[in-house]
């Protein structure tokens, strides 16, 4: 069981060789989990774009973050965070290289009234 955001990587994110994702916390409309990059970006000209929205928090590393109706990135350090709204077009430009970049997303969806 996942105790602690900062230790107890999973190899294959020590070793750089994948993105890893783990979750800490899932309920109906809500999904807590914990983000680990080696120096990941998404694809080229690829973009997420989710159903629920995201907020999201770099607690270790930094990572750039784009929105495609933002001209600019968003360059997220430790504790930098942003809500990202459901169907917000987003990105990941680059993540840290030199150090994990860890994060804390929570994924959530706002009941129809």
């Amino acid at each position: 069981m996942l105790t602690n955001l900062l230790h107890t990587f999973p190899e294959a994110a020590k070793k750089g060789a994948e993105e890893t994702f783990e979750t800490i916390l899932s309920r109906p409309n809500l999904c807590i989990e914990r983000i680990v990059s080696s120096g990941q970006a998404s694809p080229p000209d690829f973009w997420y774009c989710q159903q629920q929205g995201e907020w999201v928090m770099v607690i270790q590393g930094a990572a750039g973050l784009q929105l495609e109706n933002e001209p600019n990135e968003r360059v997220l350090r430790a504790g930098d965070f942003v809500n990202i709204p459901a169907q917000c077009r987003h990105r990941i430009n680059w993540t840290s290289s030199e150090e994990l970049t860890v994060w804390l997303a929570v994924h959530y969806e706002i009941p129809a009234e």
